[in-house]
């Protein structure tokens, strides 16, 4: 199967990974919402079986929703179940992570370098998504699941330890892409071995004539409030592989962590608009805090050592400008290290076209993705791909110096 295929499959595979996530990401915030916004049911003042009810209107339509504490009394003919959505979003996003990171290993999960082979970073992908989440279940069943509080920061050191040590072995994109992927493993084996597991005992023990365990609900209650929180962190995760100034910083697993808990207290702000517990401070002091992560992110970055003598010119040839780096000299190291990619027809297996549609071959061209040039070799240095042209430091060094000094 050539590249173009292969494109063709991701372009699939991205496309309904979209589609049913905005499903279950649009479910899962529905019922949240449902569940907060609950007012006491008259025909059970003193809500001995009712949990509430909520009235909506919409589309020109007016809907009315019950809860029950346990169950109903009977069940209807007719019941839906909420569970697909949450099957394909995991397995075309599975789909999605064999087609470009485990195919395309040797470039997408390595950092430059790594003593590791492409087989054994895969076996390190999917290691983590299996293990993430038998260490989870654990904990959930454990005396740890007794307390929402004491299980909650056991589930975030699990995740510190997983962003820390990814970040060691694989590259920034893989890194942050399986950190993504082990949560959304988890909140889908949640509803796989967990939720809907338990309503069907539900519905077993009522068709039985039993009276509902109501400890079965309430471990999959505990279970879908994770899902709520993991929600938006893991939509940043998914998206965080586009974005090298953070995939790539020294501290990336710092701005994974401090990101995804962001992205947690955003949706809590969302938990709280529910009931109208939420204050007009919440989201601003949320952004105040994302724009203090930026300038920590930015001054942090390391863009690299630069030595005098990397800016000298050749023998005969004069500097454009004091301290300045011959375009020569520039366009040299571009052409050996990127262009095999970066180009109209690129030579590097598994391209049928330039990356993101930026070629490197001219001189215009390279002045022109400048600033590109700079950000993913030289600031982040999370180009070449796997450094598999062996871009050097002294290169990127030089690079650096030549876009400081005049482009």
């Amino acid at each position: 199967m050539d590249g173009f295929d292969i494109e063709w499959l991701r372009l699939t595979a991205r496309w309904i990974h979209l589609i049913v996530g905005v499903a279950w990401i649009g479910a899962s915030f529905y019922f949240v919402w449902q569940d907060d916004s609950l007012e006491p049911t008259p025909e059970d003042p003193d809500s001995k079986r009712l949990q509430g009810e909520v009235w909506m209107v919409h589309g020109g339509g007016f809907y009315n929703a019950r809860k029950y504490k346990v169950a109903p009394p009977n069940l209807p003919e007719k019941l839906h179940w909420f569970k697909w959505e949450a099957y394909s979003t995991w397995l075309s996003g599975m789909a999605l992570l064999i087609l470009v990171y485990y195919l395309g290993a040797g470039i997408y999960m390595l950092p430059p370098d790594s003593p590791l082979s492409p087989l054994t970073a895969v076996g390190i992908g999917v290691g983590t998504l299996v293990g993430s989440w038998v260490i989870y279940d654990l904990m959930c069943r454990s005396p740890l699941g007794r307390s929402d509080g004491v299980l909650a920061i056991a589930v975030a050191v699990l995740v510190t330890l997983l962003a820390y040590g990814l970040t060691q072995v694989l590259s920034g994109r893989a890194a942050f892409i399986h950190v993504g992927a082990a949560i959304g493993t988890i909140m889908v084996a949640n509803v796989f071995f967990t939720i809907i597991p338990n309503q069907r005992k539900i519905v077993a023990q009522m068709l039985r004539g039993e009276i509902p365990d109501p400890a079965l609900g309430r471990a999959g209650k505990q279970r879908s409030v994770h899902n709520t929180y993991f929600t938006l962190p893991v939509l940043f995760l998914m998206i965080s592989n586009h974005y090298a100034l953070v995939t790539g910083h020294p501290w990336n697993w710092v701005l994974l962590l401090a990101l995804s808990a962001l992205g947690a207290g955003v949706r809590q702000v969302f938990v709280l608009r529910h009931t109208g517990r939420a204050r007009a401070w919440m989201l601003p002091l949320a952004g105040a805090c994302f724009a203090g992560l930026v300038m920590v992110a930015t001054v942090t970055r390391d863009d690299g050592p630069v030595s005098a003598s990397m800016a000298a010119p050749d023998a005969g040839e004069e500097a454009e400008e004091p301290s300045a780096v011959p375009f020569a000299a520039v366009q040299a190291i571009i052409q050996a290290r990127c262009v095999a990619c970066h180009a109209a027809r690129p030579t590097f297996e598994g391209f049928d076209a330039p990356p993101k549609e930026v070629a490197l071959e001219t001189p215009e061209q390279i002045r022109q993705w400048a600033d590109k040039i700079g950000q993913q070799a030289v600031h982040t240095r999370t180009m070449p791909l796997g450094n598999v042209t062996a871009m050097n430091p002294e290169e990127r060094a030089l690079l650096g110096l030549w876009l400081r000094t005049g482009k």
